[in-house]
């Protein structure tokens, strides 16, 4: 028994150092504490298994496809563009109101998708106020996390709670049930941040140079590419390339150049340049529009009979009716980490051209052969039409900037009040307890499929599937704890620590260790692992569970300090320009406050020794 004890806290430890590293997935490394656990005969098959039969996942992958529904619809747009018209040019109000909104937004649907739809609003009101975007998107990330803290559905980490009470013969929480002591978290952070956290983050207003939104597509290329070169060309009779393919002329390889617009002549003849395919046959007369090195240009005129034509006025206004550009994060869940844009085949799978890359800061030479890393940023350009579906895959890009030319048409809203009352519903079912949860969540699910919120593909889509097996493989880990003893032993040593210093004190010890944890593993695996040493540990010295159990959750959404572990704060750190003793210096102080305001506030929501 304590042989199987000892390898189990290996098995946890090895994945600890394996998510740190950063070297392998999460998602996989969870699938390798399943096949460990099964192998060692710690967990039988069925139990290794079980976590993939679990209603956490179930309900997890039903609460993506509402935040979806959300985002689609323009709920999340419409909060933004309504603090921007609220705001002014008041700092403090307008960080307000961002906090608020993400935090409203984030307690029923993704915090990580409220990050990734708030940062282009952000950074559009930095550049209509001339505010520093700096100071305003810490403090997004932070609402976006402390909204985890304010319903059951808005974070994994209170779904794997809520279930482990009712495991433990408890009742669970409801869906507002530790809503104050969220409210009451918000509420001293947001004072924090507009007494002292913002004034740690630059300066009030932001260089001109330097702010965003307010970059034209050439600012935006040269930021990610300095020294690639732009030329407007066109071929001549008896140019070799005529009658080729752009894949056949290959001047990506023998040149190092692309071909990024072709002009084409309507039948209103009305020239429009659009950005062709691979596929695309050259003939003689076509203009060209290419970028690369200015002397492969050159070398490219005189070898393949082209001749320079000077860009006219409205060149730009033509391109930029079908085409625009973008830059584009890469989330640091995105599927696509660890392999190059050569490699994904970028141009041909998406339908835009990569033309610049950016990593801490710096432009990225030879950036199509380059691995790619969390929080890189691209900078692409290619038809409307592809970079609104780059923009849907949520997970694995993130568009923070639109060139200052371009202008975005406001998506069709016909169904956001279809999407309201679906949501409002949904929460309904799961206050009055009409329904189990995870049955009010395929409910809402089904609803926005049925009234054309999504489709079954979107949907789909919506589901982030490493993030579910995730929770699938670290929920066998906390049975095999339980199985070898291993709860029991770290319940016991919490009590014995505990037992003559009063309940504050274990509150304490379980905040810390939950916020350790998920500052190493991730805030899903400390829930996981943590949640049945809680409720133990409480039934241990006599007192109610549900006052360490949130002392859990809340410690689980706590990740203020570093930029690296959570996506809703790795994604801020590129448009915000941070570097990690930013994380530091503002969310240490965040976490010990959060820390005060919750051993405060639990015990008043949930008394430790409740009456009988």
């Amino acid at each position: 028994m304590f042989s199987d004890t000892t390898l189990v806290f290996v098995l946890i430890a090895a994945a600890g150092v394996l998510m740190a590293s950063g070297r392998i997935r999460f998602d996989a490394v969870a699938l390798l504490a399943v096949l460990a656990l099964m192998l060692t005969g710690v967990l039988s098959v069925d139990e290794a298994l079980s976590g993939f039969g679990s209603p956490v996942v179930a309900l997890v992958a039903g609460l993506l496809v509402i935040g979806e529904m959300l985002s689609r619809t323009g709920v999340a747009r419409a909060v933004g563009d309504w603090i921007l018209s609220r705001g002014g040019n008041h700092e403090a109000r307008l960080l307000a109101l961002v906090m608020a909104g993400a935090a409203l937004l984030g307690s029923v649907m993704s915090s990580t998708v409220v990050v990734a739809l708030f940062i282009p609003i952000v950074l559009r009101i930095a550049a209509a106020t001339g505010l520093n975007a700096s100071r305003m998107l810490i403090p997004l990330s932070y609402a976006s996390l402390i909204s985890g803290m304010l319903t059951l559905i808005a974070t994994t980490p209170n779904i794997i709670v809520h279930q482990q009470l009712k495991s433990a013969g408890f009742d669970g929480f409801g869906f507002f049930s530790f809503s104050p002591v969220g409210l009451a978290v918000f509420s001293v952070a947001l004072i924090y941040i507009l007494l002292a956290g913002r004034f740690m983050l630059g300066p009030r207003q932001a260089r001109g140079s330097d702010q965003p939104y307010t970059r034209s597509l050439q600012d935006l290329w040269q930021l990610h590419s300095p020294h690639a070169g732009y030329r407007k060309v066109k071929v001549l009779p008896g140019s070799p390339l005529v009658g080729k393919t752009i894949a056949e002329a290959q001047l990506e390889t023998r040149y190092h150049l692309r071909i990024v617009g072709v002009v084409q002549t309507m039948r209103s003849h009305d020239d429009t340049i659009v950005i062709p395919q691979t596929n695309y046959e050259l003939v003689a007369r076509n203009i060209l529009y290419l970028v690369g090195p200015e002397s492969s240009i050159d070398q490219l005129i005189e070898e393949q009979k082209l001749a320079a034509v000077a860009p006219g006025k409205i060149d730009q206004q033509r391109w930029m009716r079908e085409n625009s550009g973008a830059a584009v994060l890469i989330h640091p869940e995105s599927q696509l980490l660890g392999k190059s844009l050569r490699e994904i085949g970028f141009r041909s799978d998406y339908g835009v051209h990569v033309l610049g890359m950016r990593r801490n800061f710096h432009a990225v030479e030879d950036f199509e052969n380059v691995p790619l890393h969390a929080a890189d940023s691209l900078f692409v350009v290619g038809p409307r039409a592809k970079l609104k579906t780059l923009a849907n895959k949520s997970y694995d890009f993130v568009i923070t900037e639109y060139p200052s030319e371009h202008h975005e048409p406001v998506s069709s809203r016909k169904h956001m009040r279809i999407s309201l009352l679906i949501l409002l519903a949904f929460v309904l079912l799961t206050l009055f307890e009409v329904v189990p949860l995870v049955a009010a969540v395929i409910i809402a699910s089904l609803a926005a499929i049925f009234t054309r919120c999504l489709t079954m593909e979107e949907a789909y889509r919506s589901i982030h599937w490493s993030s579910l097996v995730l929770i699938a493989g670290m929920l066998p880990m906390a049975r095999a704890l339980e199985k070898t003893g291993g709860t029991q032993l770290i319940t016991d040593l919490l009590v014995a620590a505990s037992s003559h210093s009063g309940p504050y004190l274990l509150m304490t010890l379980l905040f810390f260790i939950t916020a350790s944890i998920g500052l190493v593993l991730s805030n899903t695996a400390a829930a996981v692992l943590m949640a049945p040493i809680a409720v133990y540990a409480a039934t241990g010295i006599g007192a109610s569970p549900y006052p360490f159990a949130v002392a859990v959750l809340i410690a689980a959404s706590s990740s203020f300090s570093t930029p690296v572990a959570t996506p809703v704060v790795t994604l801020v750190v590129d448009p915000g320009r941070y570097k990690f003793i930013d994380f530091v210096k503002v969310g240490v102080p965040l976490l010990l406050l959060t820390y005060l305001t919750t051993l405060v506030t639990a015990p008043w929501v949930f008394p430790f020794f409740p009456e009988a």
